[in-house]
C-alpha cells in the first residue's frame, strides 16, 4: 500500500494523538494507585506504607524524599514489619536522610533479623564481619549469614563458603566452601560464580582445570561481575586453558577497569608500556597505572612510579606530554568509573526491592494479620515496576561498558 502525503499527515497525526493518549492512561493508572496507597498507609496497612515508602526512596513516580519515606517505614516497622525494620537499618548504614549510625543500623537489622528477614540477617552478618557495628565478631557473622544462607539468600550462601575458603574460624575447608559457593551460584550469584572460578585456576582443594575456571568466570562476567571479567583477561593474556589472545585480554580487561577494577586497570597499563599486542603507548600506560593507583593498587604504584622515573631519566619532554595526556585520560575515567559504580548500586537495590515486595506478596496471600488491604496482585505489580527500571538501568550500564570497551581511556 502506499501513502500520498496528506494520508500520511493523517496517520502521523493519529499515532501521535494515539501515543498521547496512552500517556495519558499511564498517568492516571500512576496517580490512581498512588491515590490507593496513600488511603491505604493512612489507613495503617502496613505494606501500603511499606510500598509507599519505597516510591519516595527511589523517586519512582513521585519526588525522591528521604523524610517522607523515613516516616513511611518508621510507621510500619511501628507494627513490626521485618522489611521496614531492615529498610531504615539501610538508612541509618548508609545516612540516607539520616545522621549515619552503625550503632542504629545494627539495632533495626537486628529487630528484622529475629523475625526471619533474610536480607535483615545477610546485613546484620555484614557489620559483625566488617566490624563497622563497633565489634568484629566472626562467629556472629557467619551465624547470621547460615540463618539466612538456609533461607536461599544468595549472597548469604556465598558469604558462608568465603568463610570456610577463608579459615576464618578454624582451618579451611575446600569442599565446604565450593558446596556454599555452588548454592549460591545456582541461585545467580556473580561473586560465587566468580570465587568457584578461582578456586578451579587455582586447583584449591580441587585439580587445577583452567577450562572449568574460564565457564565460571564467564557465568559471572555475564552478569558484569568485574573480578571475573579481569579473570578472563588475564586468562587470555597469558594463555591459560586457552590460546594466548592480547585482543581477548584487552577486552576484557577494559570491561573490568570500566567498572574500577584495579588490576585490570594495572593490566592495562602493562600490555600498553610493553606493546603486548598493540604499539607501545607510554601516556595510555602511565593513565592506567595512576587510576589503580589512585585505588591504592600496590603493584600500580610501582610501575607508575618506574615508568615515570625512567621517562623523566630519558627523554624529559615526551615525559611532561604523556604525563599531562595521562592526567585528563585518568580524569574521564574516572567520571565514567563513578557513574558505572552508582548504575550497578541502583540496580542491586531495585532488584532487593522487587525481592521484598514479592515476599510481602506472599505473606499477603497468607494468614498473616494485619497485611493484605491492598492484595497480592498490587505487590507483584509493585515488584514488576522495580524491575523494569533496574532493566533500563542495565541498558544505560551497557552502553557505558561498550564505550569504555571501545574507546580505551580516551
Amino acid at each position: 500500500m502506499r501513502f500520498t502525503k496528506c494520508t500520511q499527515i493523517f496517520v502521523i497525526s493519529c499515532a501521535i494523538a494515539g501515543l498521547s493518549n496512552a500517556t495519558k492512561v499511564v498517568a492516571q493508572e500512576n496517580a490512581s494507585e498512588l491515590a490507593l496507597l496513600r488511603g491505604a498507609a493512612e489507613s495503617g496497612d502496613t505494606t501500603a506504607q511499606f510500598t509507599l515508602a519505597n516510591r519516595y526512596y527511589r523517586g519512582l513516580g513521585v519526588r525522591q524524599d528521604y523524610e517522607k519515606a523515613l516516616a513511611l517505614y518508621e510507621k510500619a516497622a511501628d507494627q513490626g514489619l521485618a522489611a521496614a525494620e531492615n529498610r531504615l537499618g539501610m538508612m541509618y548504614e548508609l545516612g540516607l536522610g539520616v545522621p549515619q549510625s552503625y550503632g542504629r543500623a545494627m539495632t533495626f537489622y537486628r529487630k528484622a533479623a529475629v523475625q526471619g528477614n533474610a536480607l535483615a540477617q545477610f546485613n546484620l552478618g555484614m557489620l559483625y564481619e566488617s566490624g563497622k557495628g563497633g565489634r568484629l565478631d566472626y562467629s556472629q557473622a557467619l551465624d547470621w549469614f547460615s540463618k539466612a544462607a538456609e533461607q536461599a539468600e544468595p549472597n548469604a550462601e556465598e558469604e558462608v563458603g568465603y568463610f570456610h575458603q577463608r579459615g576464618f574460624l578454624g582451618a579451611r575447608d575446600y569442599e565446604k566452601a565450593r558446596e556454599w559457593y555452588k548454592r549460591a551460584a545456582e541461585h545467580g550469584c556473580a561473586n560465587a560464580q566468580n570465587q568457584l572460578g578461582y578456586m578451579a585456576q587455582l586447583g584449591l582443594g580441587m585439580e587445577q582445570d583452567y577450562v572449568q575456571a574460564l565457564d565460571w568466570y564467564y557465568k559471572a562476567a555475564a552478569q558484569g561481575n568485574p573480578n571475573a571479567q579481569e579473570n578472563i583477561g588475564y586468562l587470555y593474556q597469558h594463555g591459560l586453558g586457552v590460546e594466548t589472545d592480547y585482543a581477548q585480554a584487552q577486552t576484557w580487561y577494559y570491561k573490568a577497569a570500566g567498572q574500577g577494577n584495579s588490576n585490570a586497570e594495572n593490566q592495562l597499563g602493562y600490555m600498553n608500556q610493553y606493546g603486548m599486542g598493540i604499539p607501545p603507548d607510554f601516556a595510555q600506560a602511565l593513565a592506567w597505572y595512576r587510576m589503580a593507583a589512585d585505588q591504592g593498587n600496590k603493584t600500580a604504584i610501582e610501575n607508575l612510579k618506574a615508568l615515570s622515573e625512567r621517562l623523566q631519566g630519558t627523554d624529559a619532554e615526551l615525559w611532561q606530554a604523556a604525563n599531562a595526556e595521562s592526567k585528563q585520560a585518568a580524569e574521564a575515567q574516572a567520571a565514567r568509573r563513578v557513574r558505572i559504580a552508582k548504575l550497578q548500586l541502583e540496580i542491586v537495590a531495585l532488584e532487593l526491592d522487587a525481592r521484598q515486595e514479592e515476599s510481602l506478596a506472599e505473606q499477603v496471600s497468607g494468614p498473616i494479620n494485619g497485611l493484605g488491604t491492598i492484595g497480592a496482585a498490587k505487590l507483584r505489580k509493585e515488584a514488576d515496576k522495580y524491575r523494569a527500571e533496574a532493566g533500563r538501568l542495565r541498558a544505560e550500564l551497557a552502553g557505558l561498558d561498550v564505550l569504555a570497551a571501545s574507546a580505551g581511556v580516551q
